[in-house]
């Protein structure tokens, strides 16, 4: 019995759906615990591709109980539109192996306005998913956001909860209209949202998910004493409000600590964080990339790799292995192991420059300053040329290739344990270090 957490180390979509669906196998709970429909996985299992924003990567698996964690922020549009998607693709998803907490917070049609009027009054852009996720984490820290217990207590209370939740958003709406009528700017007005436009919102989907709210802390505290749990983190490090590129980070701590607490687990029942990584680095929305490169390189690795978000369809910005911001976020971590993603995409290049090191205020260092964008990268290049295809063991695998995963568990000083050659879990190498 062991309870384990995935997280990111790089900038989001890694593969932590990847590790954790594959983690799953022998699970007896899966928790969702942080942010919302803003993050993305994507699980390919026997040849089968399946997206998903707000369940966990674990919902395929019909003997393994799913669940939603207390520190996520869920739209009950997109959240009943995906159970119902699954539901249609054949996934089995009933109150016997799904349930959500009664403590997660919601995210209403106004704070995906609220979100776009942000972004429009910021000088420099987040560049946000739109998706609400900042302002219903706002809401929630104001102390006047409803709760997935609020749907389920009947008319007048939800009301009531709607009408103080909408105060904020009404007056800022309408200064923002003045705003942009001054200003001739080129900005859709913001709409009115009533009280009874988001209590009909609510209606339309409490009845696709109200049989799995609840308390889950029942299913926690057994599945601690008689079965593995994976708490399957989103985002990750470098995203992280505390620690990451604030202010280019999203609105929760998606670190291992915060992870674990939002799903409502203590630090001391942790037996393992698996670290999940990229054999290269991506990026999507703004901020301090280091390693970034343009150009025909960058669009070959886009394509190779298939660096486009789940969630927006957007196209990241790539760049070579960073390993100074991986060791950076080791500790912090509290990893034990790690996990390597595209593996295989990365040895489609003849020489492979890794990050070893920044060039910052006229000094070689390893560490990350909080003005990360003044850092130049110094690269130590690998052999690449290789292919994983056919290997089923690291012995197997190129040496070059070996070398390569040696080298990342040298400079951090953590072993790899898996290795990602491809999109399907059974594409998955375990390393025995």
């Amino acid at each position: 019995m062991a309870v384990k957490i995935v997280v990111g180390l790089q900038y989001g979509d890694e593969g932590k759906g990847r590790a954790s669906h594959y983690e799953s196998k022998k699970a007896l709970v899966v928790i969702r615990a942080t942010g919302g429909a803003n993050a993305g996985h994507t699980v390919v299992a026997n040849g089968k591709k399946y997206a998903m924003h707000l369940l966990p990567s674990s919902i395929i698996r019909p003997e393994v109980i799913s669940l939603i964690g207390p520190g996520v922020v869920a739209d009950i549009k997109i959240l009943a539109e995906e159970i119902t998607q699954m539901r249609e693709a054949g996934v089995q998803i009933e109150y016997n192996n799904f349930g959500i907490s009664e403590r997660a917070h919601l995210v209403l049609p106004h704070h995906k306005q609220l979100d776009r009027l942000y972004e429009m009054l910021k000088r420099e852009k987040v560049g946000t998913t739109g998706r609400g996720i900042g302002p219903a984490y706002e809401e929630k820290a104001r102390r006047t956001n409803l709760r997935m217990y609020d749907l389920l207590q009947g008319e007048k209370h939800l009301v009531s909860k709607l009408e103080e939740n909408l105060k904020v958003y009404e007056f800022l709406a309408e200064k923002a209209n003045e705003f942009i009528k001054e200003y001739n700017l080129e900005e859709t007005i913001f709409p009115r949202i009533c009280v009874e436009e988001e209590y009909q919102h609510c209606l339309k989907y409490i009845s696709v998910i109200r049989e799995f709210i609840g308390d889950i802390s029942e299913e926690i505290d057994y599945a601690i004493t008689r079965g593995d749990i994976i708490i399957e983190g989103a985002q990750s490090f470098w995203l992280d409000n505390d620690h990451g590129d604030y202010p280019m980070s999203t609105s929760s701590n998606p670190n291992a600590s915060g992870t674990a607490s939002g799903a409502g687990i203590g630090p001391t029942l942790v037996d393992e964080v698996i670290g999940v990584m990229k054999a290269y680095t991506s990026r999507v929305g703004n901020g301090p990339f280091v390693c970034k490169i343009d150009g025909e390189v960058s669009e070959q690795l886009r394509k190779l790799g298939g660096e486009y978000g789940t969630t927006t369809g957007r196209p990241r910005d790539v760049g070579w292995l960073d390993l100074v911001m991986i060791n950076h976020a080791k500790n912090p971590s509290g990893l034990t192991c790690l996990c390597v993603n595209h593996l295989d995409t990365i040895g489609k290049f003849d020489t492979i420059p890794v990050c070893v090191a920044y060039r910052y205020k006229g000094k070689e260092i390893q560490r990350v300053p909080i003005d990360k964008e003044k850092c130049k990268p110094v690269y130590r290049n690998f052999k690449g040329g290789w292919s994983t295809k056919g290997a089923t063991s690291f012995e197997e695998l190129p040496k070059e290739a070996q070398d390569y995963i040696n080298f990342i568990e040298e400079y951090v000083g953590v072993p790899v344990k898996y290795i990602g050659i491809g999109p399907d879990e059974k594409q998955t190498i375990i390393k025995q270090s």
